[in-house]
């Protein structure tokens, strides 16, 4: 059984290397509900089993447990484990959620965007690496990939419709495509965002768009508020009509993205 292994750099990091804002995050987000959207469109629920913990095979490094689940999915999902070398834990403040959560979580983000991970329905343990192009040794930053603006308010929009959606009531099965498992899908006309807020001031989707928490929320309110389909609340914001109205795109985004995942480990399986 193979694992993951995790560089995390080679200076400690401290919250404010992470971002302006202190990260503070539940250590068990898949119970939480806590949706982590992809730059390709996939909603996502992580569980990590804190705290890292010694390996039992005599190697020298530490282990951390996870399930991502891939939401809208007929039971999908991937198991992994990550790997940190005693060498690379002292690059950490601290092996705790505050200090390891976020580039954790956006490393694994970026490895379903790379098409890395396959979703199944077996308890196979996927390895996970996870290496020093992540992190920026002259600028002591993480780096998952610079977003233009444009990409930025596209990640919004599934961001709150797909919080939204997952979240909030009004939520029924049907059948996709010829083809395809069933999955959850909304009833538009049914969904307000009434009672679902999300947040989305998160200085850990800030550090995976590459950019601050402040210019997330300046491109929300510019670029995604404006063409009426958020109101903004400070850091939080909530879907009106027009963003749930647009549930067939973010459906097929989300549905060609499994679809590519598919295609390509099925290539790799011969």
């Amino acid at each position: 059984m193979r694992s993951g292994f995790v560089f995390l750099g080679k200076k400690k990091l401290s919250k404010e290397k992470l971002g302006e804002k202190e990260l503070n995050m539940t250590s068990d987000v898949g119970a939480a509900g806590k949706i982590w959207v992809t730059l390709t469109g996939l909603p996502l629920t992580i569980k990590l089993e804190w705290p890292f913990h010694r390996s039992t095979s005599g190697a020298d490094f530490w282990v951390l447990h996870g399930d991502i689940r891939l939401e809208g999915s007929d039971g999908l999902h991937a198991l992994v484990a990550v790997n940190l070398s005693q060498t690379v834990r002292e690059v950490l403040a601290s092996m705790e959620p505050k200090d390891a959560e976020a580039p954790v979580i956006n490393a694994l983000r970026k490895e379903v965007d790379r098409r890395q991970i396959e979703f199944v329905k077996s308890g196979k343990l996927l390895p996970v690496p996870f290496s020093s192009r992540h992190y920026d040794f002259k600028r002591q930053t993480w780096v998952f990939g610079k977003a233009t603006d444009e990409g930025i308010a596209e990640f919004i929009e599934r961001k709150v419709y797909w919080e939204t959606r997952l979240k909030g009531g009004g939520s029924r099965e049907i059948p996709r495509a010829a083809g395809e498992s069933a999955a959850l899908r909304d009833d538009a006309s049914s969904h307000m965002s009434a009672g679902v807020r999300v947040w989305i001031g998160d200085p850990a989707d800030a550090q995976y768009l590459q950019t601050t928490v402040e210019h997330f929320l300046e491109v929300a309110g510019r670029l995604v508020a404006a063409d009426g389909l958020l109101r903004i609340d400070g850091e939080w914001a909530g879907a009106t009509q027009g963003l749930m109205n647009r549930a067939e795109r973010f459906e097929a985004e989300r549905r060609a993205a499994v679809e590519e995942l598919e295609k390509k480990h099925a290539f790799e399986r011969g």
